[in-house]
């Protein structure tokens, strides 16, 4: 016999669908409160990758196919380390596809022992890697010295492959955790189908590491992997920020094609993204990143719960998309007013910056785009010592962003 529903029924089915459909919160066309004014601060650089602020003022940044330089408190810039014409020449630093000087970080005591870390692409050994290099600046910021590889084995793309260039997918951002003083990095997959769920390879993680590249207590990584390893399962996190106040580290990761992802991470978490094929689906080199990986032919998740049901939750996802987003750093400081806590996440093809606003468990709940600002693929975002933005994009600038007036 049918019946119809009552009111009660029907409010109650309502309910249900809306608890169980997630729609992640609108991007803003622009804020209609939040104005930056920008500087230029450098221009005419070649690839500048990652950003580092000395607490005299000092700009140390690399440029991926060049090295490490710096621009001092006066102005004068000067090349420190890398190609012909650095003060100290590393031979064995090379430059291919999105490889080369990425990542860097200056000690959390390095107003008094002056060490930085970088992340490089190396020839030497047997074989191309990448790895951590550790130097010493001197007091002037004329040159470096005292270099120790502190992380040797992180895995390389050698060669051209279907899906890509020699150099994919490397990751290569360095953060030191503001809580628990350690130094975290950040690997992509390579290309390479079962490397993020490896437990003894490096590529496809987020590792966690003492000064010496020693693994840090309290990784918990699953037993007779790598203990160097934080967090496993990741396509190629190319940013990382630390929520101010709980120091808790987030993840922002592009996707392929799709769902680009901010993840807050947790020691021994697995992020879900394992592009190697089920039983009876071929992919080209096994690796179905850009294809499916199922068999009933929906795309590769970046968070795949089914293969991983406690695979680590995102706080957000791009609606569907991917707009290949990279670096990320909390707004903080008075100098935000509103805005502190918001966390600011570049865009490389979007060619811009969100701010996204996160309640006290890290969903996020709101995001807005800052306005005005050149479309640019976004490389690096840093916060100077007075908390404004710094930001290092493609086009070879470095800008500064700080609030500016109603």
């Amino acid at each position: 016999m049918h019946r119809t529903p009552t009111p009660a029924l029907l409010v109650a089915i309502l309910l249900l669908a809306v608890t169980l459909v997630f729609v992640p919160p609108a991007r803003a066309a622009d804020s209609s409160e939040l104005r930056v004014r920008r500087t230029v601060i450098l221009a005419n650089l070649e690839n500048p990758w990652d950003l580092a602020v000395a607490p005299d003022g000092a700009l140390f940044f690399t440029e991926k196919c060049r090295g490490l330089s710096v621009r001092t408190p006066d102005g004068t810039v000067r090349h420190l380390f890398g190609t012909s014409g650095a003060a100290v020449v590393a031979d064995d630093l090379f430059c291919q596809g999105q490889s080369g000087m990425l990542g860097l970080a200056l000690d959390p005591a390095f107003a008094d022992n002056r060490l930085l870390y970088l992340f490089m692409a190396s020839k030497l050994g047997t074989e191309p890697t990448n790895r951590v290099v550790r130097l010493r600046v001197d007091a002037a910021n004329a040159t470096v010295s005292g270099r120790t590889d502190i992380v040797t084995d992180i895995p390389f793309k050698a060669s051209f492959t279907r899906w890509g260039r020699a150099g994919a997918h490397s990751g290569g951002r360095l953060r030191f955790g503001p809580k628990d003083g350690f130094l975290y990095v950040t690997t992509g997959d390579n290309h390479n189908g079962p490397l993020p769920q490896d437990l003894h390879r490096l590529g496809g993680k987020v590792l966690r590491i003492d000064r010496d590249g020693r693994p840090a207590p309290g990784n918990t990584t699953p037993s007779g992997g790598d203990a160097r390893i934080f967090t496993r399962g990741h396509r190629n996190v190319q940013g990382l920020a630390f929520r101010p106040v709980t120091g808790q580290p987030f993840a922002c990761e592009h996707g392929p094609g799709h769902s680009d992802e901010v993840t807050p991470l947790v020691a021994g978490g697995n992020g879900g993204w394992d592009p190697t094929p089920a039983p009876g689906v071929s992919c080209a080199g096994d690796y179905c990143g850009y294809t499916s990986n199922r068999a009933d032919g929906n795309r590769t998740s970046m968070t795949d719960r089914e293969r991983f049901p406690a695979a680590l939750a995102p706080s957000w996802t791009n609606q569907g998309v991917s707009e290949g987003m990279g670096p990320c750093v909390f707004l903080d400081g008075p100098h935000w007013g509103e805005y502190a806590g918001r966390l600011a996440v570049g865009f490389l093809r979007g060619a811009r910056i969100d701010l996204l606003h996160m309640d006290a468990n890290g969903k996020t709940t709101g995001v807005h785009t800052i306005p005005g600002l050149p479309a640019e693929r976004m490389r690096s975002l840093v916060l100077a010592p007075d908390g404004a933005l710094l930001v290092a994009t493609d086009g070879g600038e470095i800008w500064r962003l700080e609030r500016a007036e109603r």
